[in-house]
């Protein structure tokens, strides 16, 4: 991984790590308050838009580790050059999705301007939908900068997923045989 890739990683990782603290903060003081007897009317908004917000950094990281759900197997049992060209063009529809998810955030945006909460009319919704665009770029931005390993690897024969499990396999039974 390049020092700009590390730096996006701990970025990410510092953002999701705050906005998951804050949830459970938002969460905790909102059950506070109904045992109170004194509910907050923006619990539900701001929950909802804190979840999107991990949903779509939280995206973004597992891309940059690409961890979300792929098809190693199908991909690894084309011959080769095929499996490049067929990992190639997976990539630029992904990055094409993305980017095209940004540009439509984007456009939403500027429908919403002079929009704000309905539970606390202060916060433009502009704020709170800025995920959208945000959040696609950096998912793109970690698919680009993956996407070198991933190949090699790719074109290589080496599956992601298979490495891990095996991996995982072999600590699990490092343990059971260090138990027996």
């Amino acid at each position: 991984m390049t020092r700009f890739a590390k730096a996006v990683d701990q970025l990410l990782v510092w953002f999701i790590l705050f906005q998951m603290i804050a949830l459970t903060g938002v969460v905790i003081f909102a059950v506070l308050a109904r045992i109170t007897g004194n509910s907050v009317s923006w619990y539900d908004e701001i929950a909802a838009i804190q979840l999107a917000w991990l949903t779509y950094y939280g995206g973004a990281y597992a891309a940059l580790h690409r961890r979300h759900i792929g098809f190693d197997t199908v991909l690894l049992s084309i011959p080769m050059p095929l499996r490049a060209w067929a990992a190639l063009f997976a990539e630029g529809v992904m990055i094409g999705f993305f980017a095209l998810l940004a540009y439509t955030g984007y456009e939403v945006l500027v429908v919403l301007e002079g929009e704000y909460l309905v539970s606390l009319t202060w916060i433009p919704i502009q704020l709170t939908q800025s995920v959208i665009p945000i959040g696609a770029t950096l998912f793109v931005l970690c698919e680009i900068l993956s996407f070198p390993d991933y190949f090699k690897k790719t074109c290589a024969g080496i599956s992601l997923e298979h490495a891990e499990i095996e991996e995982e396999v072999e600590t699990e039974l490092a343990k059971s045989g260090a138990k027996s």
